[in-house]
């Protein structure tokens, strides 16, 4: 059997008949416009991003300065210690930089205690509390958690309100009080960077229709792009259909 005439073989890459060959061609371009739209919105927003730090990151640095120094004030423990909860508070978090973080927080607000026995008596009572619960909200628990808050609060200069405030009692920790290594003061500021120093351009920072223009673009724009390019198929395909002559 002639495959040029077998009005039954179908060949995407190897089209046989003319209006297979106007079929793939259409395919072809569609497809490149939805890659072009895709991946060249990456590559623009690689190529003019740039990287722009969080403002928990300027007053960081301000205050670790006099710390890195040794002659800190209180001021800097708190601006510090507002900086490193602002970290603490995000999700993906390495271990190892998560227990240094928590090293220097609780040696933060140890160093800003007047009271440092009874600070530390009091975070080591709720450890041992928040350690034997299997129910976040056991009433024990949530008593001696808002207990803590505002002294925390208090002591990094924090509004109670502040979600800052309310993640400062299981971060800050009564065996990680007393000491903070060299090796970590080395880390510390590569680590802040790391988590507080994002890249942003003016693709991310304009705002369209209420919403970030990347985020428009990536989560709406592209969906109605797709929809769009499958309707224009449907009439492009009734087009070439009608031009050679061939019925569903």
């Amino acid at each position: 059997m002639d495959p040029s005439k077998n009005d039954y073989h179908f060949s995407f890459f190897k089209p046989t008949t003319e209006s297979a060959r106007h079929n793939r061609n259409m395919v072809v371009q569609l497809v490149s416009i939805w890659a072009v739209a895709i991946f060249g919105f990456q590559i623009i927003l690689k190529i003019i991003e740039k990287p722009v730090p969080e403002p928990a990151l300027t007053l960081f640095e301000s205050s670790w300065i006099a710390i890195e120094a040794g002659t800190p004030s209180a001021i800097d423990y708190q601006g510090a210690g507002q900086a490193v909860l602002s970290v603490l508070g995000k999700i993906a978090i390495k271990a190892d930089d998560k227990l240094l973080l928590e090293n220097a927080l609780s040696t933060f607000a140890w160093q800003l205690s007047d009271q440092n026995d009874e600070f530390k008596s009091t975070v080591s009572a709720f450890e041992e509390i928040a350690a034997s619960i299997t129910d976040i909200s056991d009433e024990t628990y949530v008593t001696k958690k808002n207990e803590l808050i505002p002294v925390l609060a208090g002591l990094f200069g924090l509004n109670e309100l502040d979600v800052r405030s309310k993640i400062a009692p299981l971060e800050v920790k009564s065996s990680l009080m007393e000491s903070f290594e060299d090796s970590g003061m080395d880390r510390m500021v590569e680590t802040m960077g790391l988590y507080l120093t994002h890249n942003r351009s003016v693709l991310t920072d304009t705002k369209f229709l209420g919403f970030p223009f990347h985020y428009f673009y990536t989560a709406v724009f592209l969906l109605i792009l797709f929809i769009g390019l499958c309707w224009l198929y449907c009439i492009r395909t009734d087009m070439f259909n009608k031009k050679y002559g061939i019925e569903d």
